[in-house]
């Protein structure tokens, strides 16, 4: 047996990580015990099988742990906390030309991602008027040098390729959403952190995979993150057998199909290919529990 406090020990406890803490809390000693008593005399690093073993058990055991309380409230949290996400992610390469309203837009998805929903709906209500004011070319609380040049992270002055109408709508299901979780005033789980991860290669423009002509463009690290958030969807379905996860994704395909909607004489093959994909994960999501579901009753 390994030594207590030795470098397998410490290997062995990084990988627990993966694990809820509350699990870890109650399982993590006895677990860590039977993994130093199996190991090896002399071993300094657990096998490869046994890590993605704690890996994997780790994943299935935090999604199982999300899938509590009621599905209808948390999926429609989890699908105002994702288009919160892009409506920060539109505004922050141009955080140098807008600071206040960038930061008012963290704000807002900070107090969605703590369950603060009042305090959110009224951050997400300053922003999006100030949002669509500036996409319509006028002038909301303070005023603003129009166009909006962007940073690096972007080409394009703000809103250069949409308009009011798009803009208006992620924010109005956004609003719609905490509405309906305030009043009455439901209990909402906070968030994790790494939803903050998701906001930067939201708003980078590259890498560019369509022409620098194109109306509408679609970023492929945008691309990337929606389909990994897709598939996370349908596999903590078909896991759970709980339908919050669809919910929330079609709670995002509503707010992403309206721009789409809005360019759609602009929409070429990559565009439709794109919403091809995104929507065929939705059905894989949608259905995914219900399979699982009727090969448990086989």
């Amino acid at each position: 047996m390994t030594a207590p406090g030795g470098a397998l020990e410490r290997r062995y406890r990084r990988l627990l990580l993966a694990y809820p803490r509350t699990y870890r809390r109650a399982h993590g000693d006895e677990l860590l015990d039977v993994l130093l008593e199996e190991a090896g005399p002399g071993r300094r690093f657990p096998v490869l099988r046994e890590a993605w073993g704690l890996l994997a058990g780790g994943l299935r055991s935090r999604v199982t742990h999300q899938a509590t309380g009621s599905a209808w409230v948390d999926g429609l949290h989890l699908g105002v906390t994702a288009v919160a996400v892009v409506n920060l992610a539109a505004l922050l390469p141009y955080a140098h030309r807008l600071p206040l309203w960038t930061l008012v837009s963290a704000l807002a998805l900070l107090a969605i991602l703590r369950g603060w929903t009042r305090t959110a709906f009224a951050l997400t209500l300053l922003t999006g008027v100030k949002a669509v004011g500036l996409a319509a070319g006028r002038q909301a609380f303070d005023v603003a040098v129009l166009p909006v040049p962007p940073n690096p992270l972007s080409g394009r002055a703000l809103f250069q390729d949409s308009d009011p109408l798009p803009v208006a709508a992620g924010y109005a299901i956004t609003l719609i959403g905490l509405a309906l979780l305030a009043w009455p005033r439901r209990p909402v789980r906070a968030r994790s952190w790494w939803w903050w991860a998701a906001v930067v290669p939201v708003a980078w423009a590259g890498p560019a995979w369509l022409p620098e002509d194109t109306r509408y463009l679609i970023s492929l690290s945008r691309m990337a993150v929606e389909a990994a958030a897709f598939g996370l969807v349908v596999a903590a379905g078909h896991l759970t057998r709980d339908h919050r996860w669809s919910l929330a994704s079609g709670i995002y395909l509503l707010a992403l199909s309206c721009e789409l909607a809005w360019h759609a004489e602009h929409l070429g093959r990559q565009h439709l290919a794109y919403a091809g994909i995104l929507g065929l994960l939705f059905l894989a999501a949608a259905f995914a529990p219900l399979r699982q579901r009727r090969h448990c009753l086989d």
